[in-house]
């Protein structure tokens, strides 16, 4: 399953039509085949690195929900222990798996009995095989065939149900700025389900601090350390206080870094650069444009306003301008921007032509403030 684009109504405090396109428009280079595109199926190009940018407060982070909730509906048919209404929430999903491209449409609902589980109103699924002439045409309605009488299930379980059939892991949700003691549990946790060799723990320990050469979990709330050669058993609350918080993060954000790349599950990062040394976020999306390594098609999604990272993307339309003004939308720099594709994106972003720049007025009235 790949996850191709959703649109929604009512989403939050974005705007009606709120769409992301994981789909490649612009023309494809051989070097854009080789680095920056997966083809998934015949002529079918979707990205391996995708950004969202803007100013604070411009939706970066309701970008990744909006892909959290649908990768949420897909993975384990449901929406649950989400923050947000889920009332009158219309989406509108595409996803391609084993041949076929699949259109799947909801409305949600709050469940009267929990606030914490969505449910689910008139679905329809819409199904159509894939072929690589049809390209230009794989979002057109009219070219799909709606799947009746699929069967009855709990009112807060989704209909995609009888099309993937089982719970599977496709995507990873990383917030940055979560940190405390789990993080170690959760950390060995994932290492434990997914079979991560231990060596990548260790590689992914010394990048983010030298001074550990080894960690071991005794127990869900203990740990042994090996630190300047100095064997230390401590407990998580021990270890947490310990390590740094970058080192804590970045641990736990690289050993889901290498799952994603490893079984192919997109891995949306909020902040990408929150605690991080530019290197790292560099090496991450170098990583996930190496074929070599990222074998199954894993996509690295994230906001940031590190726009330098811009700079090592070679495209355009996998970059999304995160915009507000009475609600939230998006523009692709691409599509929506005549941008010369031989100039830096973070000079044009800094020389303000995505209109993304902070308000210099109000930071001189600031000062002008606090010289009082």
């Amino acid at each position: 399953m790949k996850l191709l684009r959703v649109k929604a109504n009512h989403f939050k405090n974005c705007c009606d039509g709120y769409t992301i396109d994981l789909v490649a428009k612009s023309r494809k280079t051989a070097e854009d085949k080789e680095y920056e595109l997966q083809e998934i199926a015949p002529g079918l190009f979707t990205f391996s690195t995708m950004a969202f940018i803007g100013k604070n407060a411009s939706g970066k982070t309701s970008a990744l929900e909006l892909l959290d909730c649908c990768y949420s509906i897909i993975e384990g048919f449901q929406v649950e222990n989400k923050y947000y209404s889920y009332d009158g929430i219309e989406l509108e999903i595409f996803f391609y798996h084993e041949g076929f491209l699949y259109l799947y449409e909801t409305v949600l609902g709050a469940d009267d009995t929990s606030t914490k589980k969505a449910i689910f109103r008139n679905q329809h699924i819409y199904k159509k095989e894939y072929y690589k002439s049809g390209i230009k045409d794989i979002y057109n309605k009219k070219t799909f065939t709606e799947l009746n009488n699929l069967g009855v299930l709990p009112e807060d379980t989704s209909d995609i149900f009888f099309v993937l059939q089982k719970k599977r892991l496709y995507s990873f949700f990383f917030d940055s700025y979560e940190n405390d003691a789990s993080s170690y549990q959760l950390l060995f946790t994932v290492m434990k389900t997914y079979n991560l060799d231990t060596g990548v723990l260790s590689s992914i320990l010394r990048i983010f601090d030298e001074n550990i050469h080894d960690l071991q979990r005794i127990d869900d709330k203990n740990y042994r350390m090996l630190f300047k050669g100095e064997s230390l058993t401590l407990t998580d609350t021990q270890l947490f206080y310990r390590l740094s918080s970058g080192t804590t993060k970045g641990l736990l954000l690289y050993i889901h870094m290498a799952v994603s790349l490893q079984q192919g599950f997109d891995l949306l990062i909020d902040e990408v650069e929150n605690h991080f040394h530019k290197t790292l976020v560099e090496n991450m999306i170098s990583l996930y444009k190496d074929k070599t390594v990222n074998k199954h098609n894993a996509t690295l999604i994230f906001t940031t306003h590190y726009c330098e990272v811009m700079d090592q993307m070679g495209r355009q339309d996998n970059i999304w301008i995160c915009k507000t003004g009475k609600t939230i939308f998006l523009s692709n720099m691409y599509e929506d921007y005549k941008i010369r594709p031989e100039l830096l994106k973070s000079k044009q972003y800094y020389n303000n032509a995505f209109q993304t720049a902070v308000n210099y007025d109000e930071l001189m009235n600031l000062k002008r403030l606090l010289k009082k």
